[in-house]
């Protein structure tokens, strides 16, 4: 017994390797749920949180949006290797229900060109009233460049009479009878420019009267309706 008792005092002794080992492992746990504890802190952070909502939104947006890609060109720079070439895409965005976009990128590849296309015209989205959600309230012309574009309502029925570009900002917008015309040139960028700039000075009945200050019938009437058929006309429309 003495022996053992005097072998177990002895700084070498199996006993204090245990005690090490038993502190080295209380220390262990320690700083692992330190560890632990920054992760959950950085998952439950409020930078975690916002990334989470962004992505969300960016899903949510994604499924409600119409992408349309109008035309995608491969460019090249002249370096001193050689050429380096590269991608230009052009997209139009909407939700269907009269506001749309439009926006243009370059990268290395197509699916980079084409994403960062995108971005652009969700950013640029614009608002244009629409007539019983089919069709424009009056006819217009947009200028740019030298693209020359006329845009005109249509009753039910006709649908989207418009060729290229044209056909791919109708179908975002939401217009389901529309006549356009498209005349001085064929170049895409110019074209959508053209009729984004036509879309742009379209007024609904509803913004002219709270401008004027009068009624929507009142405004009706002076084409020559009655009063039954402007009242009825007016209260039809919801923009």
């Amino acid at each position: 017994m003495a022996d053992e008792n005097e072998i177990q005092a002895q700084p070498g002794a199996p006993a204090a390797v245990e005690g090490g080992e038993q502190q080295t492992e209380g220390r262990g746990p320690g700083r692992g749920r330190g560890r632990g504890g920054d992760r959950n802190r950085g998952e439950r952070g409020g930078r975690g949180r916002r990334d989470d909502r962004r992505g969300n939104r960016d899903e949510e947006q994604g499924e409600e949006l119409i992408e349309k890609l109008v035309h995608i060109n491969r460019v090249s720079k002249t370096v001193k290797g050689g050429k380096r070439f590269g991608f230009a895409a052009l997209v139009v965005v909407g939700d269907g229900k009269g506001r749309a976009g439009f926006g243009h990128g370059k990268a290395r590849e197509v699916p980079e060109a084409i994403s960062k296309a995108t971005a652009s015209a969700k950013k640029a989205m614009v608002r244009v009233p629409l007539k019983e959600g089919r069709t424009l309230h009056h006819d217009g012309l947009g200028h740019f460049g030298a693209g020359k574009v006329t845009v005109r309502s249509a009753p039910a029925g006709t649908g989207i009479i418009a060729g290229g570009p044209m056909r791919a900002v109708f179908e975002s917008l939401g217009v389901a009878d529309v006549v356009t015309k498209s005349n001085g040139t064929s170049n895409p960028y110019n074209m959508i420019r053209a009729t984004f700039a036509a879309l742009g000075e379209q007024t609904s009945p509803k913004s002219v009267a709270q401008r004027r200050g009068k009624k929507v019938a009142d405004l009706l009437r002076r084409g020559g309706a009655s009063a039954e058929v402007a009242q009825a006309d007016a209260e039809a429309i919801a923009e």
